[in-house]
């Protein structure tokens, strides 16, 4: 597959607790010479990466993240807040309590209010598949599905692992129709990057491949 394009489904990420504007801006300026899909950044720095990258790429950040148990209503005001700042896209994590409990409805409304609060914007949904039985996430393809949201995506990059080929592999198989994969975390190559497109990813979340592209070192998410 041309490199090319794998770049154009990568969401050239950074959201370690420690990243600084330098940091920042210099993924951004990696993004755009590489013509990724998004740059995946802090809330913190939506404003400052809109004003920077202006039109020359589109901005996602990370909504009740890494964990997820915000309120419902607190995510609501942060996606509305990003989407204010001028992020393009939001990815939003999940109450995997709620899911464990099996209180199915309050998902499905959570992910409800987060999409109509992006509107237009593209809303992907974390589900830390790392964390969840097979039923939960073929149950999650199906919430997300009937939710009206535009992508479920894999994982944060901040619990035990990040995005597996099986995982994809059920993804694809379960989702409805107009619902787009985004593996994340762990992609370490791009023969990796590769397998995960043709299993059905359409985004990848990752630093590492840019990093690859560059002859630098590929660890981190």
């Amino acid at each position: 597959m041309d490199k090319k394009l794998i770049f154009e489904k990568v969401d050239h990420t950074l959201l370690t607790q420690t990243a600084t504007w330098e940091e920042i801006k210099q993924i951004c300026d990696d993004a755009i010479i590489y013509s990724v899909a998004s740059v995946c950044i802090p809330p913190s720095y939506v404003k400052q990466v809109k004003e920077y990258v202006k039109d020359k790429m589109a901005v996602c950040t990370v909504i009740g993240f890494p964990n997820g148990y915000n309120t419902t209503a607190v995510k609501v005001f942060e996606a509305k807040d990003a989407i204010g700042d001028g992020a393009d896209e939001i990815d939003m994590v999940i109450n995997l309590g709620l899911l464990k409990d099996k209180k199915y409805d309050q998902i499905l409304e959570e992910i409800k209010q987060l999409k109509a609060a992006c509107g237009d914007h593209i809303l992907k949904v974390i589900i830390e598949t790392c964390l969840l039985t097979d039923e939960e996430k073929i149950k999650m393809c199906e919430i997300v599905t009937n939710a009206g949201a535009d992508f479920i995506k894999t994982s944060t990059g901040f619990s035990k692992s990040g995005a597996t080929f099986e995982d994809v592999a059920l993804f694809a198989k379960h989702v409805g129709k107009g619902i787009r994969i985004k593996a994340a975390g762990g992609i370490s190559s791009f023969d990796d990057a590769e397998k995960f497109i043709e299993l059905g990813a359409s985004r990848l979340g990752t630093s590492r491949i840019v990093k690859l592209a560059k002859n630098q070192e590929g660890s981190g998410y």
